[in-house]
């Protein structure tokens, strides 16, 4: 191992970095973790945190569950209590912990009991380990309880042992992300007699749970579980220690077994081995297999073997990890990682090298040996290999190019003759000295091209010819010269060297030619995934490019309502039956492979793994081939297919999450566009209609007793107010037109004078307590618009002016033209447009804040305006005086050749 290489593995793992630095910041997380309820998890809590207390620390309760014991409710006195929020849900009154009210309170500790408890139905989280997950990272620490039931993982294993389904869980996460775990034990004798003193529950209910629950064996079995989950969590952050300040392992505070498995057949023997032993030692175990240039020459037999060791790793609960060689060597990367991973004990099968093999090429079993150090290498016999067949031979070999064919023998030799034939050309301008130099080049040609066994071919051909033809004397084996014995020899040597060195260089160039195009792959797969939207269109792509890239047959499935079918396949005409369709289900509900070469289902035609995601898996992809004899892909293959699952996964979880962000974005739109129109509908009908009916009411109450003048007071009062709402209802109609895409303007020439006109006599009762001003220009061009339309603009702008500019103001209507547009602006004397309203006061239901806090109108009047412009293809602004004395609105709209005749409407 070089410098370079010492200085990479001293230096700390990046993901514990990551790690730590991830913590800093954050609050500190201690759970007290017991067998069973009863054991004294709430005392234990309650008491650490009066120790805290009186070291000077701030600590509060945010809840506790004493259950009525007596000795916990004392604990409770001294601590300051968080008051819970109470929820109303179903007629009940439900009490929370108040999760603001600890964050608005900020203590330095806060006791939490129950961990795994589900929150009310309207609590911001749905379980209360989030709420605690919140004060984490608010940067306080927390003391919480937990039992080992309602650990995720160990759901199942604790519904078999006591036949009791936990149905609040807390995943694994939160028990890895745990600063501290504090065991809170309690043997089962001593915790059964708590139970009968009824310290646990009431008597009636601790009658029943004596019976089912808490039986003595349940509660060794809990136990163990309990201070087993304990170990692995602090062997973890052992490990994270070690990683985090780049401590070479190995510590011997525990035991982890590696095994090291490769092509050999005895490698399915060295797996169970590898899992006796750590039996032996309660220890964890973990196959590795080290790819190296090598790996790509391997037969599928030799390739098959290797993944079906890995596999078995995994079946006997071990972990199965694939790494890739280094030029370092496999001895060096075994040992790197066993540093990493704290491995103790590794373990490998004896070589049945050659000792010519090992000297040539080296040996992994010396090298590990003789760099262990402190940690035990178990080299092991185990059964004699059994011999390959013929045929499986003739599939194993060092180059490409040897695979049951002789003619990389045959071009090898062709090699040696041409060097052999330019030799005697140059001999008598070089001599016999530099001969030797064109037969290395031949050599090196083979080596490059064909791999190690034809260049050896060549450098025995090659060192004949040179002896047979050029070493006196001549055109015999017989050397005459010592020196020249010794010239053949090293010319020998230097020619097997550099033909290993020259295979060896192709083989690593195959290899970096094959990731390099599989990475190319996966970058443009990935490119595609990034440009879809459409989740059909993110399904093709990907069983196209799993057809494409491993040469098989792909479909994808999906659950949906209760539903899971087939959604996309390639070829487009394969199918899958009932059978299959089971596996793609049980590999979806379990997250787990399924169906052909699996351990479930392992008769069907087509293998399905899950689709991923962080919600869950969310469908199954499934290959098949025709080709029935063997595993349907090869560990690499396997490894690609899991790398383009991910990948699709990825994007068919960003679509989902566009479509819900869509979906929410339109419920939100909806929730608003509807709180709008009813707060203008009971505003704006309101007021009028409290007018009509004071007028009606006083006329039919009063009216014989009222003067004409007070009557017809009341009656205009009753027609000002009823035009009001019917202007209210015509803009809700003019919206809805607008929406719907009805708005068909009917287009015809119109004089601007004329339809200015008419919008001021319709407007003149609005416009009593103004003052207007009309500045039009002479010889205005006609404009094609629908007059109506065109004449419902302006209306609206001069109501808006109305509304908010105050009572003998100014209102001032100005019309010029140019060349191509004419300009109508509207000017009035409020308090004008604030800066951030003025790009959203064409917005639906949007309405400016008057002064009195009072909104006026309904906000669809100029919504209505900028619609029916645009329809006529014009446009409209709104910006503020230059004096801000008011605002001013501004209508732009193409003036048409005039030459034009005016246009009947449709």
């Amino acid at each position: 191992m070089n410098d370079l290489q010492k200085r990479d593995d001293a230096r700390p793992s990046p993901d514990a970095l990551l790690e730590a630095a991830h913590r800093e910041g954050r609050g500190r997380l201690k759970i007290f973790l017991g067998a069973a309820p009863g054991v004294g998890k709430t005392y234990e809590m309650l008491q650490s945190g009066h120790a805290r207390q009186r070291a000077g620390v701030d600590v509060v309760i945010a809840v506790v569950e004493t259950h009525g014991r007596a000795e916990t409710e004392a604990l409770v006195t001294g601590f300051e209590l968080i008051p819970k929020r109470k929820i109303a849900h179903r007629g009940q009154s439900l009490e929370e912990m108040d999760l603001d009210a600890v964050l608005a309170r900020r203590p330095q500790l806060v006791l939490v009991d129950e961990l795994a408890h589900t929150n009310a139905p309207e609590s911001r989280h749905p379980k209360r380990y989030m709420d605690v997950e919140e004060l984490l990272d608010a940067g306080i620490d927390v003391y919480t309880t937990l039992n080992i039931q309602h650990v995720e993982s160990l759901n199942d294993v604790v519904a078999q042992i006591t036949r009791v389904r936990v149905r609040e869980t807390v995943p694994d996460s939160v028990l890895d992300s745990a600063d501290d775990i504090e065991v809170v034990d309690l043997s089962p004798a001593d915790l059964i007699n708590r139970l009968h003193e009824g310290k646990v529950y009431l008597p009636t209910t601790a009658k029943r749970a004596v019976d089912h629950f808490f039986q003595p064996g349940n509660l060794t079995a809990l136990r163990e579980l309990a201070l087993r989950r304990t170990a692995q969590r602090v062997d973890e952050q052992l490990l994270s220690h070690m990683q985090s300040h780049a401590i070479a392992g190995p510590w011997a505070a525990g035991e982890r077994v590696l095994v090291c498995v490769s092509e050999d057949p005895r490698a399915l023997a060295l797996v169970r081995y590898a899992k006796r032993l750590a039996d032996r030692l309660r220890a964890s175990f973990e196959a590795l297999y080290v790819e190296t240039a090598r790996s790509q020459q391997l037969s599928e037999a030799e390739q098959d073997r290797i993944a079906e060791a890995l596999r078995l790793a995994e079946h006997l609960g071990g972990e199965a990890t694939t790494l890739p060689g280094g030029d370092r060597g496999i001895a060096e990367d075994v040992l790197a990682h066993a540093r990493t991973r704290n491995v103790n004990h590794i373990i490998i099968g004896k070589s049945e090298r050659s000792r010519w093999f090992e000297m040539l090429h080296g040996s992994v079993v010396h090298d590990l040996v003789r760099r262990s150090g402190a940690i035990s290498v178990h080299v092991i016999a185990g059964e004699t290999a059994p011999q390959p067949s013929k045929s499986a031979a003739t599939r194993t070999g060092t180059g490409a190019g040897q695979a049951g064919t002789p003619l990389p023998y045959v071009v090898a030799l062709a090699a040696i003759a041409a060097a052999l034939g330019f030799n005697k050309l140059i001999q008598p301008f070089v001599g016999i000295e530099n001969v030797d130099l064109v037969f290395l080049l031949a050599i090196i040609a083979v080596a490059g091209r064909f791999g190690l066994l034809p260049a050896l071919v060549a450098t025995a051909a090659a060192s004949l010819s040179y002896n047979f033809f050029f070493l006196p004397p001549t055109y015999t084996l017989t050397i005459a010269d010592p020196t020249n014995v010794a010239a053949l020899v090293i010319f020998a040597a230097v020619t097997v060297i550099v033909s290993n060195l020259a295979a060896r260089v192709r083989a690593q160039a195959i290899t970096a030619r094959s990731r390099a195009r599989t990475t190319e792959q996966l970058y443009s797969f990935s490119r595609k995934l990034a440009g879809v939207g459409a989740i059909d269109d993110v399904l093709w792509a990907t069983v196209f490019q799993v057809a494409s890239m491993l040469k098989v047959k792909v479909v994808i499935l999906l659950g949906a309502e209760d539903q899971f079918s087939v959604r996309a396949g390639y070829p487009p005409e394969d199918m899958v039956d009932a059978a299959d369709v089971a596996a793609a289900k049980w590999a979806f509900e379990h997250d787990q492979p399924a169906g052909r070469g699996s351990d479930t289902l392992p008769g069907g035609k087509w293998l399905f793994l899950p689709l991923k995601t962080g919600r869950g898996a969310i469908g199954a992809v499934g290959i098949s081939s025709d080709d029935r004899t063997g595993p349907i892909l090869t560990p690499d293959q396997r490894r690609l297919l899991d790398a383009l699952a991910d990948q699709a996964a990825l994007a068919i979880e960003r679509v989902y999450l566009v479509e819900d962000v869509d979906r929410a974005r339109m419920t939100a739109e909806t929730d608003r566009l509807r709180s709008a129109l009813l707060t203008s509908i009971s505003h704006d009908l309101k007021t009028p209609l409290a007018g009509i009916l004071g007028a009606a009411g006083t006329l039919r109450d009063f009216g014989g007793g009222l003067d004409a003048a007070t009557k017809d007071e009341l009656l205009q009062t009753i027609q000002d107010e009823s035009e009001r709402l019917n202007r209210f209802i015509a803009n809700l109609l003019d919206m809805t037109r607008l929406e719907s895409g009805a708005i068909e303007p009917l287009f015809a020439l119109h004089d601007v004078d004329e339809i200015i006109g008419s919008v001021l006599r319709r407007a003149a009762k609005i416009l009593r307590e103004h003052r207007l001003t009309v500045a039009i220009a002479p010889d205005l061009p006609m404009l094609k618009v629908d007059p109506v339309l065109f004449e419902q603009v302006l209306f609206n702008l001069i109501d808006n002016a109305t509304k908010y500019a105050p009572a003998g103001s100014e209102i001032r209507l100005e019309a010029v033209a140019g060349t191509e547009r004419m300009t109508i602006r509207l000017l009035d004397e409020g308090k004008g447009v604030p800066g951030n309203d003025l790009d959203r006061i064409f917005g639906k239901f949007y309405r400016v804040q008057k002064g009195d806090h009072v909104r006026a109108g309904t906000g669809l009047g100029l919504s209505i305006a900028r619609g029916f412009v645009e329809a006529m293809g014009g446009t409209i602004s709104a910006t503020n005086r230059t004096d801000r004395s008011g605002a001013i609105f501004t209508i732009e709209m193409p003036v048409p050749p005039q030459a034009e005749t005016v246009e009947e409407p449709l």
